[in-house]
């Protein structure tokens, strides 16, 4: 017990005394307070208000110390905007960068340095100009006004033209004293030639500066240039009159302008007055389901009234001619007297056709005689004529004399290989490129609605003439009567045709090179028919000889005879027959 009036003892009576520290525990205590004084010191720096600035020369938000009273301190919360405002946007200032076009631009979006770089250069050629001029304590030594003695002459003027002159006189003597742009002055394109004062462009900051001359040194440069008032009043007049030429052209190619865009108006309503015919959707696809199928029967692909598709052949760049032809002549014959019988036909091949839109036919009446009528017909797609036919009808007349050329002797058809058969053979030894075109050829060959058989390949008779027949028959057809008939002997009349001409040059199909076909297409096709009583039914050899091919094209003769050697119709076709050769006068492009 402490006794009353004596202070109690620290450590208190009973306890001993901590022992010392040994010299490891010491290093460590100091260790950890030099720690924590390094991380208060950190806190403070974070939440005192630094005097750092950012990259764009503002004092960051972060910045803001923890104990100040700004709604921006941190822990605070913002403020909210008042519903009167509207739409409110909250921006950080410190991270905004001048554009130089009249507004901020966020830090980070994206800027043109380059045009900040050139705009920060003419502003301080700018501002070398604009320097002030001391003014001394002896007035000897101060410039005075070349008009006034003034001694507060522009120092403007004077550090760029080397005038003498205050701002008053400038004023009272704008003949003399004023500023000339460059375009007033074209004579001073040379920047040398003349001190020029450099002035922001008015239309945009961004753009090259002005340049303005002074009045009284252009007049002086242009009466040293002419020589005389005459030589100066002349050439006034042809600027006069350039300008106004100028002016009168520009006009005048506006009005052209209004004008087209007049006719453009018109003739828009005009054509959307007109009565616009819609199809039924076709469905289009990737270049497999663009090699639109031939269609099987030979019927549907003479229709001509509501098709599906039309064919477009392996490799071409459109639809299969002989599907034109025959539609075309469709439509001929069903505008004629059947007491006429087709005895010829011509046409021409304008230009591709796409096998997703349908083609509209317009048969013109050209003649109507007694023995013989005249049809021509137009095939229209996409409002463009892509193919263009005459085609002539005649009244029989079997009492007149004929004669004919002999069928060669070729092997029966029983006794020849059908083409998609022959395709087959070949897969065994083809490789692997070939042999997925001959997969492709086999299948449209098993779909055509025509059968072809190999009569005769590259027969050479003893005169040199080369020759190419094929035995052709419309699969699985009734008897049609003689019209339609030779509407089916027409589609058949363009297979193989014109590609027995590059076969003729020794061209091969796939490849590349001198050696291989480029293109082939038709340009023109004719037949002339001799017979009325044909079945396509039934076999038809097609004998093909080609006198003569250069300059990119190639003329093909065919005769087409029945299985008793009858000549019922003979064809004739022109078309372009490319191989793969390069023109020497084209310059060769750098594969780099």
């Amino acid at each position: 017990m402490v006794e009353q009036g004596l202070r109690a003892t620290t450590p208190p009576p009973g306890r001993s005394a901590p022992p010392p520290s040994t010299p490891d525990q010491a290093r460590q205590i100091e260790l950890n307070r030099l720690k924590a004084k390094f991380n208060q010191r950190q806190k403070e720096q974070e939440a005192s208000a630094s005097t750092s600035l950012n990259a764009n020369g503002k004092r960051p938000l972060t910045s803001t110390a923890a104990t100040s009273t700004s709604p921006t301190a941190p822990g605070k919360a913002p403020l909210k905007p008042s519903a009167m405002i509207g739409k409110y946007y909250d921006y950080d200032l410190s991270k905004m960068v001048n554009s130089k076009g009249g507004f901020l631009v966020e830090d980070g979006k994206e800027v043109d340095e380059e045009v900040i770089r050139k705009a920060k250069e003419r502003e301080k050629q700018r501002l070398q100009q604009n320097q002030e001029l001391p003014i001394y304590h002896d007035p000897a030594l101060n410039p005075k006004c070349n008009e006034c003695q003034s001694i507060y002459i522009d120092p403007l003027f004077k550090n760029v033209f080397s005038c003498l002159v205050c701002k008053r006189c400038q004023n009272e003597k704008p003949e003399k004293y004023s500023l000339l742009t460059k375009t007033e002055c074209r004579e001073l394109r040379d920047q040398e030639l003349l001190p020029h004062l450099l002035k922001a462009n008015p239309h945009q900051v961004t753009y090259s500066n002005m340049m303005l001359f002074l009045r009284y040194q252009v007049e002086a440069f242009a009466w040293k240039k002419w020589g005389s008032p005459e030589a100066l009043d002349a050439e006034w007049e042809r600027r006069v009159a350039e300008k106004k030429k100028k002016k009168n052209k520009k006009f005048e190619q506006g009005l052209k302008e209004l004008r087209k865009r007049t006719k453009e108006g018109i003739w828009q309503r005009r054509k959307d007055e007109e009565h616009k015919h819609v199809f039924s959707q076709i469905e289009d696809a990737n270049r497999s389901a663009m090699n639109a199928a031939e269609h099987e029967q030979i019927s549907t692909a003479l229709e001509v009234e509501q098709l599906e598709s039309l064919w477009l052949p392996l490799r071409a760049r459109g639809v299969f001619g002989g599907q034109v032809i025959s539609q075309a002549l469709v439509s001929a014959t069903n505008c004629v007297d059947p007491a006429f019988a087709l005895h010829s036909l011509h046409c021409y091949f304008l230009t591709s056709a796409s096998p997703s839109t349908p083609i509209v036919y317009e048969v013109e009446r050209l003649r109507q005689g007694r023995s013989y009528v005249t049809r021509a017909v137009k095939a229209v797609q996409n409002g463009r004529i892509i193919f263009v036919m005459m085609c002539s009808f005649q009244k029989p007349e079997p009492w007149q004399p004929s004669h004919q050329w002999e069928m060669p002797s070729v092997p029966p058809p029983e006794e020849c290989e059908l083409e998609e058969d022959r395709f087959t053979r070949r897969l065994s030894v083809e490789s692997y490129d070939i042999k997925k075109r001959y997969q492709d050829l086999i299948q449209e060959r098993s779909k055509s609605p025509i059968a072809i058989k190999v009569a005769k390949e590259h027969e050479v008779s003893a005169d040199g003439t080369v020759r190419y027949m094929y035995w052709m028959q419309a699969r699985d057809i009734p008897k049609y009567e003689a019209p339609f008939q030779k509407c089916i002997l027409s589609y058949i009349s363009d297979l193989y045709l014109i590609s027995s001409a590059s076969r003729i040059l020794g061209l091969k199909r796939y490849g590349r090179g001198p050696g291989t076909v480029s293109m082939t297409s038709s340009i023109d096709h004719s037949i002339y028919f001799y017979n009325n009583s044909f079945d396509c039914g039934d076999w038809l050899l097609h004998v093909m000889v080609s006198p003569r091919t250069g300059s990119g094209r190639g003329m093909v003769h065919g005769r087409m005879y029945t299985r008793d050697g009858t000549l019922v119709a003979v064809t004739s076709q022109e078309g372009v027959v490319r191989a793969d050769v390069r023109d020497p006068s084209e310059p060769v492009a750098s594969k780099l």
